[in-house]
C-alpha cells in the first residue's frame, strides 16, 4: 500500500501491514502512538525519533523498531519510508525501546516488494511468504549505537532537548548546573544517575548525532567546522568510535552502505511467522 492510512487499514486480519509513504522535507508526526509494532525504514533522508525515553537518529536506508503503545514523535529530513506494522503477539523477542539496525539489500528488496501488496493480500503464495520471511530477517539485524538516552526528569529532558535542536560548544556543566540551581557537582551527579552517562559525554554524543542530518548536504568537512571539531580528522575518529563507521560512509556520495552485521535485538524468543502464509516457522531471535 502507497500513502495509505494505518487507521484505514490496521483491522484488517493480516500479522504484518505494510505502507509505504512519502513525506515533504522538515515534516514533523507529531506524538503518537500505534497499537501495533512498527519496522520503519527510510529509504531516503534522516529520521529523528523521539520518545520520553530517548532519541533516535535513523541514518538514510537504516530503519528504527518502534514497540507496540509507544508514544513518539518523529521527523522526516527528505525521507520515503517503507513501514510494516505488525501484530505485537507475533513478534515477542521485539525490542522493549526503539531501536536503530542496519537493513541489508535482501530485506531492503522484500521491504519494496511488500509495500506494493494490498492490504488483504494473499496469506498463501508468494505474498504470504513475503511477510514470513520479513520477520525472520527483521529478528536477525543487529542493534546500532545512533541514541541518546532522555532524563525522566521534565527540568533535565528540556536541557538536552534544547541541546540536541541545536548543539552549542559554549554549554558547560556550569551552565546547566545554574540552569538547574544546583552545584556544578550535584547536578553532574544527577544527571548521570538518570542517564548513565556524565553531562560532557552526553553533549559530545549529541554533536555526533546532530552530525547525520548534516552529513546530507555538508562534506565532512564542513560538518566538522559546523560543529566545533578541531579538524576533520578529530571529527572522524570521534564519529568512528561512537558508531562504528566514519563520517564519510553517510555523506551524498558515500550514502548507500549499510552498517552492522547480524544479530539480535531485544531479550527473549519467539515465533516469528505468527501464523502468518504457509511457509516454514522458526523461533525469532531477540
Amino acid at each position: 500500500m502507497r500513502n495509505a492510512s494505518l487507521d484505514a487499514v490496521d483491522h484488517v486480519n493480516r500479522v504484518v501491514l505494510p505502507i509505504g509513504t512519502d513525506y515533504p522535507p522538515g515534516h514533523v508526526l507529531d506524538w503518537h502512538e500505534h497499537r501495533r509494532a512498527q519496522f520503519l525504514y527510510g529509504a531516503t533522508g534522516v529520521m529523528v525519533v523521539d520518545t520520553g525515553a530517548g532519541t533516535w537518529t535513523v541514518p538514510p536506508e537504516r530503519a528504527v523498531l518502534i514497540p507496540a503503545a509507544t508514544q513518539h514523535r518523529v521527523r522526516m529530513l527528505g525521507v520515503s519510508t517503507r513501514s510494516l506494522y505488525i501484530e505485537p503477539d507475533a513478534v515477542p523477542w521485539w525490542p522493549a525501546t526503539c531501536t536503530v539496525v542496519d537493513v541489508p539489500p535482501l530485506l531492503r528488496e522484500l521491504l519494496v516488494s511488500a509495500v506494493e501488496f494490498e492490504a488483504d493480500y494473499s496469506l498463501s503464495g508468494r505474498e504470504g511468504c513475503i511477510a514470513v520471511l520479513l520477520l525472520h530477517e527483521i529478528a536477525e539485524r543487529t542493534p546500532l549505537p545512533f541514541h541518546v538516552a532522555m532524563p525522566p526528569s521534565t527540568d533535565l529532558a528540556e536541557l538536552c532537548r534544547e541541546y540536541l535542536a541545536a548543539p552549542d560548544l559554549g554549554i558547560t556543566n556550569a551552565v546547566w548546573a545554574d540552569r538547574t540551581a544546583r552545584s556544578e557537582r550535584a547536578f553532574t551527579r544527577r544527571f548521570r544517575a538518570e542517564t548513565g552517562d556524565s553531562p560532557a559525554a552526553w553533549r559530545a554524543r549529541a554533536r555526533l548525532l546532530a552530525a547525520v542530518p548534516l552529513l546530507r548536504t555538508a562534506s565532512v568537512t564542513e560538518a566538522a567546522g559546523r560543529l566545533g571539531y578541531a579538524s576533520p580528522a578529530a571529527f572522524t575518529t570521534a564519529f568512528t568510535r561512537a558508531f562504528g563507521l566514519p563520517p564519510s560512509r553517510f555523506t551524498a556520495d558515500g550514502r548507500g552502505s549499510t552498517a552492522g552485521g547480524r544479530g539480535s535485538t531485544a531479550d527473549g524468543r519467539g515465533s516469528t511467522a505468527g501464523g502468518q502464509g504457509s511457509c516454514p516457522r522458526r523461533a525469532g531471535r531477540a
